[in-house]
Order: structure tokens, then C-alpha cells, then sequence
């Protein structure tokens, strides 16, 4: 049987946690390594994985110090990763029953498959729910299941220190030109926040942001990759222009 690698960094996400854990431990495919990151949280989060860790033999926890970020947690989360493939959830999120059943039932040879997602209140009521149309429409690693060989052969790790990582994330992946396949399935339940927006003022974080934007096209020897890293600039400017 397949084995699925599920990294799920977490800080701070105590009453959605057990939400999220349950949601993976009840999944039918039952060849899972799921591995918790603690990132310093400062309320029972550590609790809450140790608890289920202590129940389940096939979850893992490993705690940072400090709050790091979100792409350290995942890099750490990488490093442990065993499994054929590999799979992201974030702690305040949660996946339907057929997630992983349905997603290997489609990526056959392929190095990735990606879906849609839902946006749900912290109520499960769905605000949005939206199907792929392009392969670059979603940029979170959650909407994507990946064959983790693609990860080794490439070295891709998550940006560290900076805003909007799965972006910078999103356009190393495609530059390993990968094949694909997008499904039309909403299995994915994000919720919806509220405070996502706050990182987009800082004036410091958004240069980093664009001058390794800058640095990408530059380097990038294909005349795609040149026009997604143009394409990605432009949408992020519409965007801060829209939330500042």
C-alpha cells in the first residue's frame, strides 16, 4: 500500500487541532505517516499532538523551541518524510474522508495532482467553494498531493524568513516541469481567517518578496518560468494594491 507523508505545521491552533488530527486518522487510506510540528506554540497545542500521538502509532511529534515559521516547520517536516508521497494540511484545516482514497486513485505516474478547496467558517458552513481551472490558479501545497521523489531529485524546501512562501515554493515546483493532473474535487477545508491580510503591510517583507521575485527571472533559463515569475509579480501587485 502507498504510504502518504502528512505535514502539518502548527502554532498556536489548540481548539482546531483535534478537528484536523481526527480528519486524517479516520481517512480509509490508512498508510499514513502523519507528522505534527509544533512551532513554538504558546497555548496546549504540544498537548493536544502528544495526546493523539499517544493513541496512534502512525503520528509523530516534534517540537521547535520558538516560533519559526511556517516554512521551517514544513522543512523539518520534510526531513522526517518517508512516505511515497507527500501531503500538506495546516493545523486549522481539515480534509473529507475520501481525500487521500480519490487523489491516489488519479496521480497514477505523475510527479503531482491538484485539486480545489472549500473556504468554511470555523462553523464547517462553506463561504466558497472553487474547482481548478489552471494549473497555477492555487499556490498553497495543501491543494496538492505529491510523489515525494519530485523533492529529493529537485532539493525544494519552503523559502525561510519571508511572507507569501508558498508562492516562492509554488514557482520552484513548476520550474522542475512536473507532470500533473488537476481533479475536480473540493476536499480541502480552509478556513477562513480573518487576520491573513496583516503581513501584506510590512514594507520590509514585501521587497525580500519582490527582489527574490527579481532574482528568480533572472536566473531562469526557461522563457516559461520567466513569464510565471512575471505573471506571479503582476497578481501580487493587484493584490497588496487591493489590501493597502
Amino acid at each position: 500500500m502507498h504510504t502518504i507523508s502528512v505535514i502539518v505545521p502548527i502554532y498556536n491552533a489548540a481548539p482546531y487541532l483535534a478537528r484536523c488530527i481526527e480528519s486524517l486518522i479516520h481517512q480509509p487510506h490508512q498508510a499514513l505517516q502523519i507528522i505534527l510540528i509544533n512551532d513554538g506554540s504558546t497555548d496546549n497545542s504540544l498537548a493536544v499532538a502528544e495526546q493523539y500521538a499517544a493513541q496512534d502509532s502512525r503520528i509523530q511529534v516534534y517540537s521547535l523551541p520558538t516560533n519559526q515559521g511556517q516554512s521551517v516547520a514544513r522543512n523539518l517536516g520534510l526531513q522526517h518524510a518517508n512516505g511515497e508521497y507527500i501531503s500538506f494540511v495546516d493545523a486549522d484545516d481539515y480534509i473529507d474522508n475520501d481525500f487521500y482514497t480519490y487523489m491516489l486513485q488519479n496521480i497514477s505516474n505523475l510527479d503531482c495532482v491538484q485539486i480545489g478547496y472549500r473556504r468554511v467558517t470555523k462553523e464547517g458552513k462553506i463561504l466558497i467553494e472553487k474547482l481548478p481551472k489552471h494549473f497555477y490558479q492555487f499556490t498553497s501545497p495543501c491543494m496538492r498531493l505529491y510523489r515525494r521523489e519530485v523533492f529529493s531529485k529537485h532539493n525544494l524546501r519552503f523559502p525561510q524568513g519571508m511572507i507569501y512562501e508558498d508562492v516562492i515554493f509554488s514557482l520552484d515546483f513548476w520550474a522542475t516541469n512536473p507532470t500533473y493532473k488537476m481533479l475536480p474535487y473540493t476536499g480541502y477545508n480552509y478556513l477562513a481567517n480573518t487576520q491573513s491580510t496583516t503581513a501584506t503591510r510590512n514594507l520590509v517583507a514585501k521587497e525580500l518578496l519582490f527582489a527574490t521575485l527579481k532574482e528568480k527571472c533572472q536566473q531562469s533559463k526557461s522563457i516559461f518560468h520567466r513569464l510565471l515569475v512575471l505573471y506571479t509579480h503582476i497578481r501580487l501587485l493587484f493584490h497588496f494594491k487591493r489590501y493597502d
